[in-house]
């Protein structure tokens, strides 16, 4: 009797270029993936979706900037491993081949971000991948001081984008850079941080804006969203107002099936703030077909844990302050509310921001969710610093910021109370208008347009 010999077969669909890596190559950050050596990897410093192969070992890694998804198909000769970004790319390729009798959405898998997942095409039966975290920050290792703690944080912040002007300036030295802005304190750090480094510099400021989405009703008294009116509150304060650019659009434009469809998933958060970034994107490239560079704040309430406890009955106030990278990663791969379609936290609700940027032609960067800054953010004494006490834990985000931006760019950063993008974008009633009630109907819209409910 003979042993079939398998001939197993890799398809890559990942684009080299939708990395944003500082220190390194592209190939040479794919080596120090295929090494499967954790402190190598933390090594790259960027936000990336990477796979080294070596014979019948896969090994890949992604930070949360960038998803990275993989399918396994059966062919007679041997398994056919299909990496790409997005689940419709998977289906497309399998389709194309004649093999889209095996694929459901369900069936792919994200791999999560932070972690170095091995797996190996040895044919039926396929074992299961290993996971190695390559990204483990030191937690409560900074002092209470909040001067101290601001200054190391958005020093971070300023050197990721440093180094991301850079990059951009290797390529295009007057090439435009925009700002998704809603004057709130991460959005507006990112800004002032930019604007420090540029005028440092000596560059162009006339290359730099701060793009702020207004989706107003044609029949109602505001004429800006709270968005806008608070953008302008800010800039107007620092002195900068020339920079925004109030990007209006109807409300009729705001499509919830439409944010489920590009981002392919459901959550209602993650699916509001899609719906608001899909429409500021589109509206932008209307108006500037060339624009490439995009960054904006998204990771900065993770970061600094800055999400009503209260809206989420599965959490507590130490259960976010005991759990490592909560926000970003979920309950952990090792969880058994970790969805391997998915994965979890930011890890999985990045595309709420990747999603729209990548559909309407950008390039985004999203400097909070690198590791050198979240590292810092981990380092903070939440704990000693709150005494568990909601309303201090609240606050944290804009002391912190407000006392980072002034040790760095000599600039007084207004703060304003928190709000979400999506309900900055529109007033309230408008906001009830467009979005459902409930998360049923965000399933259903994803079930009718994927035929799958996965969690």
């Amino acid at each position: 009797m003979q042993n079939h010999a398998y001939i197993e077969r890799l398809v890559n669909l990942l684009d080299p270029a939708g990395n944003t890596i500082f220190n390194m190559s592209v190939d040479e950050a794919v080596e120090q993936v295929g090494s499967g050596d954790a402190h190598k990897v933390r090594g790259i410093d960027g936000q990336f979706a990477l796979l080294h192969r070596e014979g019948k070992r896969i090994r890949m890694a992604r930070s949360i900037g960038r998803p990275m998804r993989y399918f396994l198909a059966k062919q007679v000769d041997g398994p056919c491993l299909i990496v790409a970004e997005r689940i419709d790319e998977i289906a497309a390729w399998l389709k194309q081949e004649g093999f889209e009798d095996q694929f459901h959405p369900s069936y792919t898998r994200m791999v999560p971000a932070h972690h170095i997942l091995e797996l190996s095409l040895v044919g039926c039966p396929d074992p299961n991948p290993t996971l190695t975290r390559y990204f483990d920050p030191a937690r409560n290792c900074q002092s209470t001081d909040l001067n101290e703690i601001g200054k190391a944080y958005i020093g971070a912040l300023a050197d990721e984008c440093s180094k991301w002007l850079d990059g951009i300036n290797s390529i295009d030295a007057q090439a435009p850079i925009g700002v998704m802005f809603s004057g709130g304190v991460d959005s507006g750090a990112l800004f002032l941080t930019l604007y420090h480094l540029m005028r440092k510099r000596g560059e162009n400021l006339s290359r730099l804006k701060a793009f702020t989405l207004s989706a107003t009703d044609a029949g109602s008294n505001e004429q800006l969203s709270p968005d806008a009116q608070q953008a302008a509150g800010f800039l107007d304060e620092v002195d900068l107002s020339m920079f925004l650019e109030v990007v209006d659009v109807p409300k009729s434009s705001l499509d919830y099936v439409e944010a489920i469809r590009i981002t392919e998933d459901y959550k209602p958060l993650d699916i509001q703030s899609a719906t608001m970034g899909i429409a500021l994107c589109r509206e932008i490239r209307n108006r500037y077909p060339d624009w490439k560079f995009l960054a904006d704040g998204d990771g900065g309430d993770e970061n600094l844990k800055d999400y009503p406890i209260e809206d989420n009955p599965e959490l507590t106030i130490r259960s976010v302050l005991n759990n490592q990278m909560l926000y970003h990663e979920g309950w952990g791969v090792h969880a058994i509310k970790h969805s391997l379609t998915y994965s979890g936290g930011q890890s999985r609700g990045h595309v709420r921001t990747w999603a729209p940027a990548r559909h309407f032609g950008f390039s985004g960067f999203s400097p909070f969710a690198l590791p050198n800054v979240i590292e810092v953010a981990e380092g903070i004494p939440f704990i000693e610093l709150t005494e568990w006490d909601h309303g201090k834990l609240y606050d944290l985000k804009g002391e912190v910021c407000r006392r980072g931006v002034e040790a760095i760019t000599g600039i007084t950063m207004p703060v304003f109370e928190k709000r979400r993008f999506q309900h900055g974008a529109v007033d309230k009633e408008s906001f009830d208008d467009v979005f459902p009630k409930t998360e049923l109907e965000y399933r259903t819209a994803h079930a009718e347009i994927f035929g799958t409910t996965t969690r």
